[in-house]
């Protein structure tokens, strides 16, 4: 399993992640400097989306063969790691963003953990989550991050197109599951209808 760690301190946020690759899996590390863009498409792991007319300067962990990354900053002090959840959301037929772009993607776009954040959301309830995020097996998988900046930080976790988000108070950390409950901060609009229309709550209140 691999894990992210956040503690938020007088002196500053504590930031950690492991990573559990496959075997042989080679991650670089990558240092991309910020740039404008003329309009045109940017080309991820498995598809291609808007380009920004702006991107950060961001430094990044990244498997070799993928265009995102497992953990980055940026220039404005924004980190973000991510992990797999298995959910029971089922996945898309075609193929979207999967959650190491998204991480990438958020680190390019946004100057605070809540911009990046609302970076991530965008694009995932735009594009979807989708495609293969093995090296070595056809795996798929859903997304959660801890997404921080040197004041604050938020959990963020997905379920396709769906997600859910809440603001750290000191400490926090995510592995390989769902944490998230009735106390999240901020929800997809769909979340809750989705989760009474297959029967996983009886109720938009219960």
């Amino acid at each position: 399993m691999c894990d992210t760690l956040v503690r938020i301190t007088e002196a500053g946020v504590l930031f950690a992640k492991n990573s559990d690759r496959d075997p042989n899996e080679a991650q670089v590390v990558e240092y991309h400097p910020s740039s404008d863009h003329g309009p045109g498409r940017l080309r991820v792991t498995h598809t291609d989306i808007d380009q920004a007319d702006h991107t950060h300067a961001v430094l990044i962990s990244r498997p070799w063969w993928m265009w995102g990354a497992e953990i980055g900053a940026n220039e404005h002090g924004v980190v973000i790691g991510n992990e797999a959840v298995f959910t029971k959301v089922p996945h898309e037929k075609t193929d979207g963003l999967i959650g190491m772009d998204l991480l990438r993607l958020g680190l390019e776009r946004a100057v605070t953990a809540e911009e990046a954040v609302g970076v991530i959301t965008a694009l995932l309830e735009r594009h979807g989550q989708g495609g293969s995020c093995g090296h070595t097996s056809d795996l798929r998988y859903d997304n959660s991050f801890i997404v921080a900046d040197g004041r604050e930080a938020w959990v963020l976790e997905t379920a396709g197109r769906e997600w859910a988000a809440e603001r750290v108070d000191r400490t926090r950390s995510i592995s390989n599951a769902i944490t998230l409950g009735r106390d999240a901060d901020l929800v997809s609009s769909g979340l809750v209808r989705h989760a009474v229309d297959e029967g996983w709550s009886r109720s938009a209140t219960q």
